[in-house]
This record gives C-alpha cells, sequence and structure tokens, in this order.
C-alpha cells in the first residue's frame, strides 16, 4: 500500500503537470505573431530522397543590420544600416529532429567550408557556371535555394525548412526571455565584436549575446572556436526556454513565442501552426536528449581551386555523420562489453562518440 505521503507527493506532481499543460494552452492559444516567407526551394531540383520522418532545418544567422536602432548599433559598433548594406551569412546551423520528436541534433556548419557552389543565375538573369568557393558564397550569390542546394549536394540530406534570423531578431529573442546566461573560462576582450567580459558567469542581454555568439579573435581560435561559443549559446537558449520560469509564466511564454516568430523569416511552406504544432510535440524534450556538434573537419587551413583560408570536411566521418541523420539513426553509439566467464553482473555500455558531441544539458564551465 502507497504511503501517505507517497501519495502526496504523486498528486503534487500531477498538478504541477497540469498546470504546466494547461499554461502552455493558454500560451499557444494566444500566439499572434506573423511570419515573413521567402521562397527558399525555388528552382531546385533533383533533391535527396527523405528516408524517414524526421526533420531538418536549415538556420541561417544574417548579418543585416535591418531592424537595429542607432544605439543598438552603436553599442554592436557594427556600422550603419548604409554603410554595411545588403545581407550575408553570419551562422549556418543544421537542426534534426527526430520522427518521435523526442530527441534533436544541432550540427554547426562553418561559413568557410569549402564547396563547389552549383550553377545559378546572378540578378542580372546571367548564367553563372559552377565554381568552388566558400559554402557562404552561395548565399551571398543566390540566396537561400542556392545555400540549400549547394548544401543538399555536399551532404546528401534534404532540407525540409529554412529559417533566417538578424541581428535585430536575435536580440529581441533573447531579451523576451529575460537575458541568457553564459559561462566563459577565460577573460573575453575580443577586437571585433567589442566584447569585453571577464571569466566566470554571466547573464547577457540582446546585444552583448549577439556579441558573445561573434566572438572570434581573442581565443586564437576564429570560427571554430565562435562556433562552440554559438552551441553553448543555443544549448544556454533551450535550457532557458524549457525552465519554469518560462513554462509557468504565461507572459513571459507568450513573449517569447511572439518575439521568436516575428524575428525570423521563413521558407514559404512553413506556417506559425506548423511550428506551434512542434513546439507541442517537443515541451517534453528533455535537453540532455539535444546533442550540438561541428561538422567534422580534416583540414583548418584548405587551399585548392582557388580557394584559400577555407575548412574541409572531414572525407570520411562527415558522409557518416550526414547519413546516419538522413536515415534518422543516434549521433553516439552505445557498445555493451562482453562479459568474461566469471562476471556476476552485466557491464554498463560504453559511450563512443566519435563526432565529438556535447548535449544542451552539458555545463560549460565544467
Amino acid at each position: 500500500m502507497k504511503s501517505t505521503r507517497g501519495i502526496k507527493f504523486l498528486r503534487i506532481i500531477s498538478l504541477a503537470t497540469l498546470a504546466v499543460s494547461a499554461i502552455s494552452a493558454l500560451a499557444f492559444g494566444t500566439v499572434s505573431a506573423s511570419i515573413e516567407k521567402i521562397d527558399a526551394f525555388t528552382g531546385l531540383n533533383n533533391r535527396p530522397e527523405k528516408a524517414s520522418s524526421a526533420i531538418n532545418y536549415l538556420i541561417v544567422g544574417s548579418d543585416t543590420r535591418e531592424g537595429l536602432s542607432k544605439a543598438e548599433l552603436k553599442a554592436l559598433r557594427v556600422g550603419s544600416v548604409k554603410s554595411a548594406a545588403g545581407k550575408r551569412s553570419d551562422t549556418m546551423m543544421l537542426i534534426h529532429i527526430s520522427k518521435a520528436r523526442d530527441k534533436a541534433v544541432i550540427v554547426s556548419i562553418p561559413r568557410d567550408s569549402f564547396a563547389l557552389i552549383p550553377e545559378h543565375k546572378n540578378n542580372q538573369g546571367k548564367l553563372i557556371p559552377a565554381a568552388y568557393s566558400k559554402i557562404n558564397s552561395a548565399y551571398n550569390w543566390g540566396g537561400a535555394p542556392l545555400l540549400i542546394e549547394a548544401f543538399e549536394n555536399m551532404s546528401d540530406l534534404k532540407i525540409d525548412h529554412y529559417v533566417e534570423v538578424n541581428f535585430a531578431g536575435f536580440a529581441d529573442v533573447v531579451d523576451s526571455l529575460g537575458g541568457i546566461q553564459v559561462c566563459t573560462k577565460k577573460d573575453i576582450n575580443d577586437s571585433k565584436s567589442h566584447l569585453v567580459l571577464p571569466a566566470g558567469v554571466h547573464t547577457l542581454n540582446g546585444i552583448d549575446s549577439l556579441k558573445f555568439v561573434r566572438t572570434r579573435e581573442f581565443d586564437g581560435l576564429g570560427d571554430i572556436g565562435r562556433m562552440q561559443r554559438q552551441q553553448q549559446f543555443v544549448s544556454a537558449v533551450l535550457r532557458k526556454a524549457t525552465s519554469a520560469g518560462v513554462l509557468l509564466n504565461p507572459v513571459t511564454m507568450v513573449n517569447f513565442i511572439n518575439t521568436s516568430l516575428s524575428a525570423v523569416t521563413t521558407d514559404s511552406g512553413l506556417k506559425s501552426d506548423d511550428l506551434i504544432t512542434l513546439a507541442r510535440q517537443m515541451k517534453s524534450l528533455s535537453t540532455s536528449k539535444v546533442r550540438t556538434l561541428t561538422v567534422p573537419l580534416s583540414d583548418l587551413y584548405y587551399n585548392s581551386n582557388g580557394v584559400t583560408a577555407s575548412v574541409l570536411w572531414d572525407p570520411v566521418l562527415a558522409p557518416e555523420l550526414w547519413q546516419r541523420l538522413k536515415e534518422d539513426r543516434a549521433v553516439i553509439d552505445e557498445v555493451t562489453p562482453s562479459p568474461s566467464p566469471s562476471a556476476t553482473s552485466t557491464a554498463a555500455p560504453i559511450i563512443v562518440d566519435k563526432f565529438k558531441t556535447k548535449t544542451a544539458a552539458d555545463d560549460p564551465c565544467k
């Protein structure tokens, strides 16, 4: 028979679950933001086949200054909208969500990845032959469609949806959550991003968060270090967005959802309702089930075909990673050792992590 204390505990858990569900329903029911759309898949043919119902999102951070106030431009020291006209891809990530919606993998794609940019037409309608360059050139020359085509050709992984966020949208999302906590093991004094932080734990507002994820000079690691900080930051956002302080606060939750939807530009096939349905499906996703990594690289200083200072994907590990995601298989392996004849219990499985992943639950300062 269950003890009185046990019954009370179960009641408390049940009531807490009902409260979270009720507040989540209220929040999702009051979403009002609309999403800006683009034709991200225009003209794409002979695309990779899907092997499962898992979803692949290509996330691009654009460096356009549109939407930033004069004070924010001054704080970032990134120049005005006029002096930095246009937009370039500042960040690229592949987010893979399992078919059961209970796991996710976030892969950073270096913007300097050596790539064959497909044949395309320029703004004047002139046909430009395929040429080798860095993968962010695809975005600069042909926007989302050319970037998606280049990535799919390299990975043989089909992109289901495209999401783009700019500087202003990123800062707004962070501020809607009341800031994000990050940790740095080293003092940061970066000459490019102008971020100054002593080692330790800090809660950053939107503008300082933008500086944090763009920092790349202080530690000598360049884009590799920058991507590691971006992965840390995305994990911190997931922890904050799924914390009780957000889930149990309908005002904060609605503000976060509306701000997030207003901050992005997506492919024309992605609807607000689709994102809300996905959020409902994933609201119990544990941060320990979200793995982050950088696409495996074999050369950090690759020069070929007139392209200099690029990075080269590992010819063995990168294809294996993309194939695992295509088939919705785990990116880590659990190997159970063979028991010895004298063993009295089953040995614990050994984790084999050839892709050097982390989880969103990991503490970056440990």
